[in-house]
C-alpha cells in the first residue's frame, strides 16, 4: 500500500512503466510458477524413488551384516579352534595340521556364504599364526590382532574399521583382555562400493556410507569436494535427529538432489547426491523456453520503453527542466523541435509565459539586490561612536604604560584590521573564513578592553562557502553591548558551530542577565517578521534581512535562552 502512495507522487514515465510491468509480470510469474511446480513434483517423485532404492540396498547390507554377526558365534565356539588355541604347541604336527585344515574348511564356508565377505580369519596368538580360509602359513600380525579385539558390544556396532578395511570380529573368551583367539570376517569394501554405485552413479552422482562416530566411510565416487558437502549434510541431519529424507546441495553452480538414510546396525548414514540436471532433463527444455520468453519480454519492454522515452518522457522532461530553471530565475525559452502536437503547444505556451514574466522577475530581482546592498551599506555606516572612543581611550592607556607597549602595538593592528574590513564596499559576499577572522579580531579588541572580566570561547570551524559580509560580528557586538559589558561578575561568551542537513549553524551564547524570557520572545517575533518591517533596524535585524534576501526565508537568525543563562542567537546558513 505504501508503494502505491509513493507511485502517485512519481513521474508519468514511472507510472506508465509500472502499469506495463503490472500487466506483464503476472503472466511471467504464472508461467514460472507452473514450471517450478512441475519441477518440484518431479523432484519429489524422483527423490522418493531414490530413497526407496537406498532403503532397499541399505536393508540388503543390514541383512548381510546382521546374518554374519549372528552366525559368527557358531564359528567362535568351534572345538577344533578352541583346542588348537589352547594346546596347539602340545599337539603333534600332524594332529595340529589336521585340525587347522578343518578350521580352514569352515572358514572357507563362512567366506563363501556371502558375496560381501572378502576373507575369514582366525587369529591364534599361542601358535603365532593367522589361519585364513585358504592358507595357514601366515605370521600373526600383532598390530592387526590387537586392532581386531572389539571394545564395544557386538550388536551396538559390530564393525571395526582399520587401515581402510572393514571387519566384524568376535573373541574368545569375550570378557578377557587377552583372549585365546579372535575370529574375524573382513568385508569386501569393493563389493560394498559396487552396491553403492548402483544407486547414484548411473545418473552421474555418487553414494557414500558415512560412519560419523567411527570416522570411517565408503564411497562410490571421486569428487572429494562434493563428498565433503555430503558429509556436512550427514552431520546436520544427525544433529537434527533426522533418519531419512532428501535435501539439496549447491555445488559448482549446480543443484544436487541429495537423499539420505540412517542405519542403526551400521550406525551410519547412506547419502546419495545426483545432479538435478540429470533428473530434470526433460524440464530443462521448458525452463530454457521460459527464459527465452523472459528475454523476449525484456526486449518488448525495452522497445516499449524506448518509444515512451522518445515520444513522451524526453519532451515532458524538457518541459519540467525548463520549469525548474524558471524556479531558479533562469528564464530561457524552450527550443521548439516538435510538430503541431500537444507538446509543441505546451512549448509555445511556456515561451510566451517566459517572455511575459522575464521583465517582472528581473525588475523584482534587481530591486532585491539594491535593497540588499542598501542594508549592507546601512550596517557599515552604523559604526558605534562609543566603541571608537573606547578604542582610543584604551590605546592611550596602553601607550602610557611601559609594560603594555607590545599590547598597545597589537591593539593598533586590531583597530586597523577592524576598520579596514568595515570600510570595504566592493564585495557583497566574502568567504566565511574572512568573516570569522573579522569576528575574531573584534573579540580580541574587546578582550584587551575588558581584560579577564569576560571569558571567550571561539570554536567556529571555517567551511568552504561564501556568506554575506558582516553577519557574525554584529551579533557578537550585541552580546558585549547589551549582556556582558555591564555585568558585575565574570561574563562568558561562547561562539561555536555545527553542520547538519546541508546547513551551517553558528551559535552565539552568553551568560547575560539583562533579558527576560518575554523580551527574548519579543525579539524572536521581530526577527520572524523583519522582512515586512520598514522602520529603522538594529544590527541584528539588519543581518536577518540580508541573510533571508540571500538564502530565503528558511534561513536567518533565531533566538532562545542559552544554556549559559543568557541569550542564544543561532545563525542558519546554506552550505550549497
Amino acid at each position: 500500500m505504501k508503494s502505491i502512495f509513493l507511485l502517485q507522487d512519481s513521474s508519468i514515465f514511472k507510472k506508465i512503466m509500472a502499469a506495463f510491468l503490472a500487466a506483464l509480470l503476472p503472466l511471467m510469474a504464472i508461467t514460472w510458477m507452473m514450471n517450478e511446480q512441475g519441477a518440484n513434483h518431479i523432484r519429489s517423485e524422483i527423490s522418493d524413488s531414490i530413497l526407496n532404492t537406498t532403503r532397499f540396498y541399505l536393508d540388503s547390507l543390514d541383512q548381510e551384516a546382521d546374518r554374519i554377526s549372528r552366525y559368527l558365534p557358531n564359528y567362535v565356539m568351534d572345538r577344533d579352534l578352541m583346542e588348537v588355541a589352547a594346546t596347539g604347541e602340545q599337539m603333534s604336527s600332524y594332529e595340529r595340521s589336521y585340525k587347522i585344515l578343518d578350521i580352514q574348511h569352515r572358514l572357507d564356508l563362512m567366506k563363501n556364504s556371502s558375496p560381501f565377505i572378502r576373507e575369514a580369519k582366525a587369529y591364534i596368538p599361542l601358535i603365532e599364526r593367522t589361519v585364513l580360509s585358504n592358507s595357514f602359513e601366515t605370521n600373526l600380525d600383532m598390530e592387526e590382532y590387537e586392532a581386531m579385539q572389539p571394545d564395544k558390544k557386538l550388536y551396538t556396532e559390530p564393525f571395526i574399521y582399520w587401515q581402510d578395511r572393514l571387519f566384524i570380529t568376535m573373541q574368545y573368551p569375550a570378557s578377557k583382555k587377552n583372549p585365546l583367539y579372535v575370529v574375524g570376517v573382513e568385508l569386501s569394501t569393493g563389493k560394498i562400493k559396487e552396491t553403492l554405485a548402483q544407486i547414484g552413479n548411473s545418473r552421474g552422482g555418487q553414494t557414500v556410507l558415512f560412519n560419523l562416530e567411527g570416522g570411517w566411510e565408503i564411497h562410490s565416487g571421486s569428487d572429494l569436494e562434493l563428498h565433503d558437502l555430503m558429509k556436512q549434510l550427514a552431520f546436520e541431519k544427525q544433529a537434527a535427529k533426522i533418519d531419512e529424507g532428501h535435501d539439496t546441495i549447491h555445488y559448482k553452480n549446480k543443484r544436487f538432489l541429495t537423499v539420505f538414510k540412517y542405519s542403526n546396525l551400521w550406525n551410519s548414514y547412506m547419502v546419495t547426491s545426483i545432479p538435478e540436471e540429470m533428473i530434470l532433463g526433460s524440464l530443462q527444455v521448458y525452463k530454457a523456453l521460459f527464459w527465452w520468453a523472459c528475454a523476449l519480454a525484456v526486449l518488448i519492454f525495452l522497445f516499449f520503453t524506448y518509444f515512451i522515452i522518445r515520444l513522451i518522457y524526453r519532451p515532458l522532461l524538457k518541459l519540467v527542466r525548463s520549469f525548474r530553471r524558471m524556479q531558479q530565475n533562469e528564464l530561457e525559452p524552450i527550443l521548439i523541435d516538435r510538430r503541431q502536437d500537444e507538446f509543441g503547444y505546451l512549448y509555445q505556451a511556456f515561451n510566451d509565459t517566459v517572455k511575459s514574466l522575464k521583465t517582472l522577475i528581473e525588475e523584482n530581482y534587481e530591486q532585491q539586490i539594491r535593497t540588499q546592498r542598501s542594508e549592507l551599506k546601512r550596517l557599515q555606516s552604523q559604526i558605534n561612536p562609543h566603541f571608537l572612543y573606547n578604542c582610543f581611550f584604551v590605546l592611550c592607556r596602553l601607550i602610557k604604560s611601559d609594560s603594555q607597549k607590545e599590547k598597545a602595538y597589537q591593539f593598533c593592528l586590531y583597530i586597523g584590521q577592524y576598520f579596514q574590513f568595515i570600510t570595504r564596499h566592493h564585495d557583497d559576499d566574502i568567504p566565511l573564513e574572512m568573516e570569522l577572522e573579522h569576528s575574531r579580531t573584534y573579540v580580541e579588541m574587546q578582550s584587551i578592553c575588558y581584560g579577564d572580566r569576560i571569558q571567550v570561547l571561539f570554536e567556529v570551524e571555517a567551511q568552504p562557502i561564501e556568506v554575506p559580509r558582516l553577519i557574525l560580528q554584529p551579533i557578537i557586538e550585541n552580546a558585549y553591548k547589551y549582556a556582558l559589558g555591564n555585568m558585575r561578575g565574570t561574563g562568558e561568551l561562547w561562539v561555536h558551530s555545527k553542520v547538519q542537513n546541508d546547513a551551517l549553524y553558528i551559535y552565539v551564547e552568553d551568560n547575560g542577565e539583562s533579558m527576560t524570557d518575554e523580551e527574548i520572545g519579543a525579539l524572536g517575533k521581530r526577527l520572524r517578521y523583519s522582512t515586512s518591517q520598514m522602520e529603522e533596524t538594529t544590527g541584528l535585524l539588519n543581518v536577518q534581512r540580508r541573510i533571508q534576501l540571500r538564502y530565503g526565508e528558511a534561513y536567518g537568525i533565531t533566538v532562545s535562552r542559552s544554556e549559559l543563562g543568557g541569550l542564544q542567537a543561532i545563525i542558519k546558513l546554506s552550505m550549497s
